[in-house]
């Protein structure tokens, strides 16, 4: 985990230790215990890939980045935990 500190507080970041696709869903465990999930159509390059392809998922950068290298797509995992995506629900 890293940390950022918020109004002299300092606070953990979680990062991902496992992460798979299952049924057009990305899943990612934390290293604190959560295990979150979202559409992969909620993303532009993911939105257009098989289900093959979003198999493929791999965690980068120290578990902070979930990366596809067949897409060439990266996203970040503070990202995904904020609800940060690019395209809105169905």
């Amino acid at each position: 985990m890293t940390s950022t500190t918020v109004n002299s507080k300092i606070v953990l970041e979680p990062a991902a230790i496992r992460a798979w696709a299952e049924k057009r869903m990305i899943y990612c465990e934390l290293s604190d215990g959560r295990i979150m999930g979202f559409p992969a159509d909620r993303f532009r390059i993911l939105k257009q890939a098989t289900d093959e392809q979003l198999a493929k998922v791999e965690i980068e950068v120290n578990g902070y980045a979930l990366r596809w290298e067949e897409l060439d797509e990266d996203i970040t995992v503070p990202g995904i935990i904020a609800g940060r995506f690019q395209l809105p629900p169905y």
